[in-house]
């Protein structure tokens, strides 16, 4: 794949990111005004749902992609000595990966 090729890809899938995690703020956002926050069992069976659960997990990748993108360009661009680049991008990746799984450990955990 040329750099080029690889750039709309990186690009693509920010844009997309960034739409879903903004789908999924008005989602939650009119969930919880529509009552699924009344109370903490309210919440519990709310998020203990199939499509809810689902879409919290798509959000919880969509947020880490659209984060690894985004600081993985800033690191290309900027970090120029190539040891400082991997060491930051092998930090934010397993910063980032630990906090996902973290993330859907806890959500599978309400079930």
């Amino acid at each position: 794949m040329s750099r080029r090729a690889s750039g709309l890809k990186a690009w693509l899938l920010q844009r997309l990111s960034a739409v879903y995690i903004a789908l999924y703020a008005f989602y939650f956002l009119f969930a919880m005004l529509g009552g699924a926050a009344q109370s903490h069992e309210a919440w519990r069976a709310w998020v203990g749902s199939p499509l809810p659960a689902l879409a919290m997990v798509l959000f919880f990748i969509a947020l880490t992609t659209h984060a690894w993108v985004g600081i993985r360009d800033v690191a290309v661009d900027y970090a120029r000595p190539l040891w400082l680049r991997l060491s930051l991008l092998s930090m934010v990746g397993v910063i980032l990966l630990g906090s996902l799984s973290g993330a859907v450990m806890a959500l599978l955990s309400v079930r």
